[in-house]
Order: structure tokens, then C-alpha cells, then sequence
């Protein structure tokens, strides 16, 4: 089995604990021979946790020819310059989310992975999320009917006071949470030819910076359902992660479980339209009513290794793709498509800078 050298920009919450946490359980693929790291403190971390050599700028990557991708998770709003530099430079290129400020910077990195035949992706995870797996696989049986209304909702109660507070720096909850229900929405979608209607309403509840961390939006297009996503700091009682409404049935439940039940149109008693005023055996007034005998299941995975199967799922598409050519399941094209949804949000609601 071939092993692949990567080079990891940034060593804070995603390239230490996410990146680097996985890369490390996986030797017999992967190796980390470099990483780069503005705080020296990390950098003699990172040397001795992967036992790789350490750079201060990501420049001292250049001229370097055994690195076979380099994962850039440095700050977001750093995102899309470092990409397209290191995609001119020849390297292969996996990005954080959010991967850009605008669709025109997306394409932009796209533009030159194309020019330098380089692979540029982007770290969307949540795309391999058992959850959002077995909603997908409910939804897509048909056993719920037409499909009228998913709600996702990554909801909490939290104040924040860190970077990821500031416009500045492409933060906020849509552009720092949002990547992951968002790009669930858009596969639910699958509208990536077009654009979605989008109404979206963003406020500032318990952050202390200038960008938002409250943010509901809806989705729409035609010949789909209406998608509901909501992502609030300010949510005392969280009950759902996803909710599902169909013409035969629904879905509802979190990351770890989940329920879902339907019933048979084969063995439901028939009904035709009736314009009279209903009455019962007695000649009274009746309530139009029926009792409809579900069918019901359920979905339960345990929390340890939730979070790392997904990130493994992606990374084994990542291997895959440079070494077969396989198809990449998270496209660029479609996280531009994201990137867009996102720009529109904040066009509805300037919300001003003070950071």
C-alpha cells in the first residue's frame, strides 16, 4: 500500500485535533512530514507528536517534492490566498470549510488547481456523517412518500468570544457552522445546477464580536422540499438534529438516534374526496378522522468513533482520488454553490462591523 506525505498549515482545532488525530491513526496511508505553524510552541508539539519537520511560513513548503497533499487549515480568512499560492506551486491542496469568503474566490482556486493539474478539495466531512447517512438512506427508500419539509437544526446555548466572532476574519455561524448543515441541505437538494431561493434572517444573541450566531434559513427550489435549517447559540432545549415530514410518514432524531415511522398506503383504508358535511352511524355532525397503524424504526450509533468515521470516510475518498483517479464525492463546484447560499444570507442581513 502506497503511503502519501502530507504537510498540515496550521495546528490549532483543526489541524491538530481533527487532521492530525486521524492522520495519526492511519500510518499504513498516511505520513505527516511537515507542518506549519506560526506559534513556536506548537511547532515543537507538532515535531514531537508526528516527528516531522516544522516551518514558520507555509513558503518554506516551496521546492519541497515529496509532500503529496498539503492540508490547509489555516485561518478561514487565509483560506482561499494559501490555496491558490500553493496550488501555483504545485502542490495538491485539501481545504478547511469555509473554503472562501465568495463563489468568485472558490473560483478562482478552482481555476488553479485546473491550470497546474493539481487536486484541490474540500474538507466537508459532515457529507459522510453516519446520521446524515441513514436520514439520506430513509428519505431516499421512499417509504416516507414525497418528501415536503427537512428541518436541520445545529442548535445549543454558548457565548463566544474568539475569533471566530469577527466579520474580519470570515466568521460568524454561518460561514464557521454552517459548512456542515449546509452542505447536508444542498446534497438533500440536489439542486447543483441552479441556484435555491433563499430567505435567511441572522442576528447577534451571546457572541461578543460583530458577526452573527444565530441564523435561520430556508431553501428552495422547484420540485423539491422546503429545507429549514437553523443554527442558534441562544437554544436552551435542542431536541432534534433533523426532522423529516412526508406524505406518508416521518423522520426525527439526533446525531446518535434516530426514529422514523410510516405507514402503507396498501392496507389504509380508501378515501375519496366527500363535499357534504360528514356525519356518523347516528346522523351527528363527525370530525374527519381515521386511525393509520404505523409502521415504526429506529437508528442508534454509539458517540465514540462517530466523528472519526466520517472523517476517515473522507480521507478515503481523498487517497483514492490521487492515486485512481477516483471521482471526489464533495466537489468543488458544489461548495461554490454553498459559498453562494452563504453570500446571499449575509446580503439580506448587514449586520455591522465593530471588531
Amino acid at each position: 500500500m502506497k503511503k502519501l506525505n502530507l504537510a498540515i498549515i496550521g495546528q490549532g482545532r483543526s489541524g491538530r485535533d481533527i487532521h492530525g488525530k486521524y492522520l495519526l491513526t492511519d500510518p499504513d496511508r498516511f505520513k505527516v512530514v511537515a507542518v506549519v505553524e506560526a506559534l513556536e510552541d506548537r511547532r515543537n508539539r507538532a515535531a514531537e507528536e508526528y516527528g516531522c519537520d516544522t516551518y514558520e511560513n507555509y513558503q518554506e513548503l516551496f521546492g519541497r517534492s515529496d509532500i503529496d497533499l498539503v492540508v490547509n487549515a489555516s485561518f478561514s480568512h487565509m483560506h482561499a490566498h494559501t490555496t491558490i499560492d500553493l496550488l501555483n506551486h504545485g502542490f495538491n491542496v485539501l481545504t478547511e470549510k469555509p473554503c472562501a469568503r465568495t463563489p468568485e474566490e472558490v473560483q478562482a482556486m478552482m481555476d488553479a488547481a485546473k491550470a497546474n493539474k493539481r487536486m484541490f478539495a474540500i474538507f466537508q466531512q459532515s457529507r459522510f456523517a453516519p446520521y446524515f447517512e441513514k436520514v439520506k438512506n430513509v428519505i431516499n427508500s421512499g417509504i416516507l412518500g414525497r418528501i415536503v419539509q427537512i428541518s436541520i437544526n445545529f442548535n445549543g446555548f454558548a457565548r463566544r468570544w474568539d475569533w471566530q466572532c469577527c466579520q474580519e476574519f470570515v466568521a460568524g455561524s454561518l460561514y464557521n457552522t454552517g459548512p456542515h448543515p449546509l452542505d447536508q441541505a444542498l446534497n438533500l437538494l440536489d439542486y447543483y445546477d441552479g441556484i435555491p431561493q433563499v430567505f435567511c434572517k441572522m442576528d447577534r444573541a451571546n457572541t461578543f464580536g460583530d458577526a452573527e450566531d444565530y441564523v435561520k434559513l430556508i431553501l428552495t427550489a422547484p420540485y423539491r422540499p422546503l429545507i429549514d435549517i437553523e443554527i442558534s447559540s441562544c437554544d436552551a432545549y435542542p431536541t432534534y438534529t433533523y426532522k423529516v415530514q412526508g406524505t406518508r410518514g416521518g423522520l426525527e432524531g439526533s446525531m446518535n438516534h434516530i426514529k422514523w415511522r410510516y405507514y402503507d398506503e396498501r392496507v389504509a383504508a380508501r378515501r375519496e374526496l366527500i363535499k357534504t358535511p360528514l356525519k356518523d352511524e347516528q346522523g351527528l355532525p363527525m370530525y374527519c378522522s381515521e386511525t393509520l397503524y404505523w409502521a415504526e424504526e429506529t437508528w442508534s450509533v454509539e458517540e465514540p468513533g462517530v466523528f472519526n468515521h466520517a472523517v476517515k470516510r473522507f480521507y478515503d475518498n481523498i487517497y483514492d482520488h490521487l492515486l485512481e483517479g477516483t471521482p471526489l464525492i464533495v466537489t468543488p463546484q458544489q461548495v461554490k454553490q454553498q459559498i453562494h447560499v452563504i453570500n446571499l444570507c449575509h446580503e439580506q442581513n448587514p449586520l455591522p462591523r465593530f471588531c
